[in-house]
């Protein structure tokens, strides 16, 4: 995020950040080494307590038959999985070895504001060489994922993801026979190389950055072996700069189980999962056959048509296990669609507010500064769809045209005017956001809203009550819709609510709450 943006929004003191690097470097922490790899999900949890290294660098990788140069945590797209007990603290021993500054954000998790990763918000930028020590803290169940703060436009196109996950005292995988991570992605490549960046501001800021390859865990081939009768946990989490994915696994039942912070009230079978930028969802899917199947992408088109992409392929054998006893009891228990009773006691206290009045209203929106691009898009007759899917010929053209020198990306407060508001409220403080995306715009499309540090309930969109909730911190804001979520404010300081698109985060759709 650009450093003029967030200086002229939350700018804190030097000095405060000072304090918290002499706190930081005053502790002695013995490390235990790299967290897990990411795809063995089966390996012990990180003790509460513990320190790990994480180091960013670039590497060269293989994309479509292409080596290119991207970046990585610990050298590995997706960065390790940080595998924790809920209730735990653990402290993360940062190296910037990239070639540009950055920071790590801890998405979703309720931490103390200055581990937030936020650039002069929350800490200084970490320059290439040098070091910060992270103090984690997993109050909640979930799946979670880390990424940069600083150019996360570059950082995240580049490979710079990885997952956190926080498993409940009770934990909830004895349902099923194997546990998968699965990061969405895409990525721009032109002519063997990753489409290039401006170091001095941010481009493709119209609609966000799409590529041309889509990728799972950051193959274009992503491939998982499985036996026939096994239940499979995914942990799904969408990376990409803009894309919107709908996922499904062709051919098979798919049940929902979590959300961002944890499970929801209760279980339900789906078709398909649709995840926008920076939300995770907790799949179950049962494989009672042999055979391959393909992990899709479904693309709804005009005249009720679909355009299917393939992200990957689920290998089922027929060879038996060791746990075929166990694997018929889990399938057979997959059919059942529970309540989580400890989360709808959790939640009862906040439904009374569905039907009071908002305590905030904000309005998306935006404002295009360059009169040759703002003619292109006065030019173009098109029906406001709820979600940019893709860029056609024409928006990729405009697309290309812009920057967040010449878009500007609102968040607006309705009743004043104002924009990139900043709000003041106070612990313990529950309070209804009312956000709404003007379909009326320069160019109305989907926002994934993100807010640091708390956690809220998406109680209704449209109007339309939701009617099995889940507590989260990224929302998808369809264009034309209007979304009311519940905050609950536990955590102190200035936090940051700003669209996950990076690139319209770059161009200044951002508001913030300090809490008091």
């Amino acid at each position: 995020m650009k450093r003029r943006i967030i200086l002229a929004l939350l700018l804190l003191t030097v000095a405060v950040f000072v304090m918290l690097s002499e706190a930081s470097a005053s502790k002695n922490y013995q490390p235990m080494g790299a967290a897990m790899n990411h795809i063995d999900m089966d390996n012990q949890l990180i003790p509460d307590g513990a320190t790990i290294q994480l180091e960013a660098k670039p590497f060269v990788k293989s994309i479509n038959g292409s080596d290119v140069i991207m970046y990585g945590y610990n050298g590995q797209i997706p960065g390790p999985m940080i595998k924790v007990r809920q209730g735990s603290s653990i402290y993360v021993n940062f190296t910037n070895n990239l070639d540009i500054e950055t920071t790590v954000h801890w998405h979703g998790l309720r931490l103390e504001n200055r581990f937030d990763g936020v650039p002069v918000v929350t800490q200084e930028p970490i320059k290439p060489g040098e070091s910060f020590l992270y103090k984690l803290d997993f109050p909640d169940e979930g799946i979670y994922w880390y990424h940069p703060h600083i150019r996360d436009d570059i950082g995240q196109e580049m490979g710079l993801y990885g997952n956190m996950l926080v498993e409940p005292v009770n934990h909830m995988s004895g349902s099923v026979n194997k546990e998968a991570a699965l990061f969405l992605d895409d990525i721009k490549v032109v002519n063997g190389d990753i489409y290039p960046f401006n170091r001095n501001y941010a481009d493709f800021t119209l609609t966000g950055r799409f590529g041309n390859i889509m990728l799972i865990n950051g193959e274009a081939d992503y491939q998982l072996n499985v036996r026939k009768g096994e239940v499979v946990r995914f942990y799904l989490t969408d990376s990409a700069n803009t894309r919107t994915f709908n996922f499904s696994i062709e051919n098979t039942r798919m049940k929902l189980i979590g959300g961002d912070s944890g499970r929801y009230e209760k279980e339900t079978f789906v078709d398909s999962v649709v995840l926008s930028v920076g939300e995770r969802y907790i799949v179950d899917v049962l494989f009672d056959k042999s055979g391959t199947f393909r992990i899709l992408n479904n693309i709804p088109e005009e005249n009720n048509t679909v355009t299917t992409y393939v992200l990957g392929t689920v290998n089922v054998s027929d060879e038996a296990s060791f746990s075929m006893r166990s694997k018929s009891t889990r399938s057979k228990g997959f059919s059942i669609l529970k309540k989580n009773y400890d989360v709808i006691s959790d939640i009862a206290p906040f439904k009374k507010y569905r039907f009071t009045e908002p305590d905030y209203k904000l309005d998306l929106t935006v404002d295009i500064l360059d009169e040759e691009l703002a003619k292109q898009l006065e030019k173009m007759t098109m029906d406001v769809e709820p979600i940019e899917w893709d860029e056609d010929e024409d928006m990729a053209m405009m697309n290309s045209m812009s920057t967040s020198e010449n878009v500007k990306w609102m968040i607006k407060d309705n009743a004043t005017g104002k924009e990139n508001p900043g709000y003041q409220v106070k612990v313990g403080d529950i309070k209804k956001i009312r956000i709404f995306n003007d379909p009326e715009s320069m160019h109305p499309m989907q926002h994934p809203i993100h807010l640091h540090g708390q956690r809220f309930l998406v109680l209704t969109t449209d109007g339309k009550y939701n009617g099995n909730l889940v507590w989260k911190d990224t929302v998808l804001v369809p264009a034309g819709s209007t979304i009311d979520i519940l905050v609950e404010f536990t955590n102190p300081e200035e936090w940051l609510m700003h669209c996950h698109i990076p690139e319209h985060a770059e161009a200044g759709m951002i508001a913030s709450f300090t809490v008091s």
